[in-house]
């Protein structure tokens, strides 16, 4: 059994793995909330929405788990796990509402939504689904919503930071696990926002509030309380209300980006780009037997993606891009297909392992084990624009599948000579024979093809055995 440490804070239960297999177990202390949570039809509704991910019981003898256990769940798999500072505006947008969708309904049935941390959802394509079964527990009248600053901190502060200051202040989730602080979200945001009705009230106001306890506290001014006030459940829905409209209210309008526009501005004719798409779609189709994820790396808007959907069951679309994500996971939910995840990705400074002691949440080579990368149109900005060496480069990919389709674009393209026009050119080894070299210490060439009318040339490569490290 390998506990997973992404749960090591919940006393309700954990969930771990065993032989590849994901369990969530339930400890005793939490048997009459989960009796309950099963019993009310809460479960039942939830899933049938597609807003929970489904599990099944397994039975008792199975059980791998401590004395404590009360019931083991296999829950349905999820394909990728992906967290908050990977994921574009829509994507945090569509969890935060997911989630107040879900509390809404746990409500109408006798619960509470004890846990509305951004890390409870994930993606399986363009669908956000909630995946934390323990998070619910009787609804006490009167008591207040005691998630609901965690709800702001991870939902509401990033999202009005994104859409009103700059996209790229999402990816404070990264170095503030537990969400954003408002103190910090209200310093950032522009004055206007503090008129705002949503954003008045659960981040100004809500900040203000929070500092007040505080100062208390650290005052321990014995005549003054802290203890929450009453809230009714019709209070209680309103605010769950007032805070799915403040969420509704923050939109973000991409600006034009040189990647949000790539396909527009990109120097291959329309023959060049076909043929690209159709060997693409002939390495995949030659190895289709022995794949099933894949990973697109440097991705775009996804054009690539699209054909690797048609050979994977599921396709990781990453790009550094906020805008060409954006456009992706937009066009993804309105047309499909569902096989895809677009995701933000800095392969130059990767997702590191954060939380406690570096294990809560896993980096990006951790969760990025698949079948296939496709890496096309990306080895020049590594090796040009990030001075990264090529060798660098054909480990950094062994380290992450068996089957590579790259792309080797040269000096005498256009793309290339725009990157050294502002430089001295201090790559001699910077060319087919020196890239060829360099990848064969990792990889074997089973297929190579020149794109036509271009300069580019597409190879599928089989990593070596004992390459990966």
């Amino acid at each position: 059994m390998n506990r997973l440490n992404a749960s090591f804070r919940d006393p309700s239960g954990f969930v771990f793995s065993d032989q590849g297999v994901i369990f969530r177990q339930v400890n005793a202390s939490y048997a009459q909330h989960y009796d309950q949570l099963m019993s009310s039809g809460l479960y039942e509704a939830l899933v049938k929405k597609g807003w929970l991910i489904p599990h099944e019981e397994v039975a008792a003898t199975e059980m791998r788990g401590s004395e404590r256990a009360y019931k083991l769940l296999r829950p349905e798999p999820i394909p990728y796990i992906s967290y908050p500072y990977e994921w574009c505006f829509s994507q945090l947008k569509d969890a935060a509402l997911l989630t107040l969708k879900v509390a809404a309904q746990a409500l109408q049935r006798g619960m509470v939504l004890k846990d509305a941390s951004a890390y409870n959802v994930q993606f399986i394509g363009s669908r956000a689904v909630f995946i934390d079964t323990l998070s619910f527990e009787p609804y006490v009248e009167g008591a207040p919503w005691v998630a609901y600053r965690q709800f702001c901190q991870h939902f509401l502060a990033p999202l009005a930071m994104m859409a009103y200051a700059d996209v790229a202040l999402g990816q404070l989730m990264m170095t503030h696990i537990d969400g954003i602080p408002l103190e910090t979200a209200v310093r950032l945001l522009p004055l206007r926002t503090r008129f705002r009705a949503g954003l008045s009230a659960h981040l100004y106001l809500h900040a203000k509030t929070q500092q007040r306890f505080a100062d208390v506290g650290q005052t321990a001014q014995p005549t003054v309380t802290t203890q929450a006030p009453q809230i009714s459940k019709k209070a209680l829905r309103a605010i769950l209300e007032s805070l799915a409209s403040a969420i509704q209210n923050l939109e973000w309008q991409p600006p034009e980006t040189e990647w949000g526009s790539y396909y527009e501005a990109t120097n291959y004719s329309v023959g060049a780009a076909d043929n690209k798409a159709e060997l693409v779609g002939q390495f995949l189709a030659s190895i289709e037997e022995s794949i099933n994820t894949c990973h697109d790396l440097g991705a775009n808007r996804g054009l690539y993606s699209e054909v690797a959907a048609r050979h994977c069951a599921q396709v990781l679309s990453q790009d550094i891009d906020p805008v060409a994500v954006e456009a992706q996971y937009r066009e993804r939910k309105a047309q499909g297909p569902d096989n895809i995840l677009p995701l933000l990705q800095n392969l130059t400074a990767p997702s590191p392992a954060i939380g406690w002691r570096n294990t809560e949440r896993d980096a990006f080579g951790q969760r990025a084990q698949c079948d296939v990368v496709l890496a096309l149109a990306l080895v020049h900005h590594l090796a040009i624009s990030n001075n990264t060496p090529l060798n660098e480069i054909a480990g950094f990919f062994a380290d992450l599948a068996p089957h590579l389709i790259i792309e080797f674009v040269p000096k005498a393209d256009s793309q290339v000579k725009r990157l050294l026009s502002t430089r001295d050119d201090i790559f001699p080894d910077y060319n087919e024979a020196g890239f060829e070299a360099a990848f064969a210490g990792y990889f074997d060439v089973s297929q190579k093809a020149s794109v036509s009318d271009s300069e580019r040339t597409l190879y599928l490569m089989t990593r070596k055995q004992n390459a990966s490290a």
